[in-house]
């Protein structure tokens, strides 16, 4: 019997699939959460009257890292939940910048799957890419992992 939660194993995975996750909005609590707790404690992201000349237009900017991160939560809370054993290799673009109210999401697509010579794992390459409410991609990544099988 299938449990409720449990993430895919690279078994039930295949090169080509593709698939999304739910909605996130990006508020303000998220964003002082993050800065706090990471350090990134630049005037960009905590002061609401800094502006720079060149500076980023369209309301409060968020760090490239915190959209990242939720969307790697959300999918840690689903498709990995119990199966994700380790992220392996990221390689990352930021397309455009997501600011607080954002609304985003992360559509997937596996790009490969290789079985290891030991244990039940496969080492799973994704490309990630994180829309927002416009339909616009604002930060695309490969993701290397590696999977746990069945047991």
């Amino acid at each position: 019997m299938k449990m409720v939660g449990h993430g895919y194993t690279w078994q039930d995975l295949e090169v080509g699939l593709k698939f999304r996750t739910h909605n996130r909005t990006i508020t303000e609590t998220d964003l002082v959460g993050f800065v706090n707790a990471t350090g990134m404690l630049e005037m960009i992201f905590i002061d609401q009257t800094y502006e720079h000349a060149g500076g980023i237009k369209g309301g409060r900017v968020v760090p490239a890292a915190l959209p990242y991160t939720l969307m790697e939560g959300l999918l840690c809370q689903t498709v990995q939940q119990m199966t994700g054993l380790a992220l392996l290799e990221i390689e990352k673009k930021v397309l455009k910048p997501t600011f607080v109210g954002d609304t985003v999401h992360i559509e997937v697509e596996v790009l490969a799957i290789k079985p290891t010579s030991k244990g039940n794992r496969a080492v799973v390459t994704t490309r990630n890419d994180i829309v927002n409410q416009k339909g616009e991609t604002v930060i695309t990544y490969k993701a290397v992992r590696m999977m746990a099988g069945r047991t």
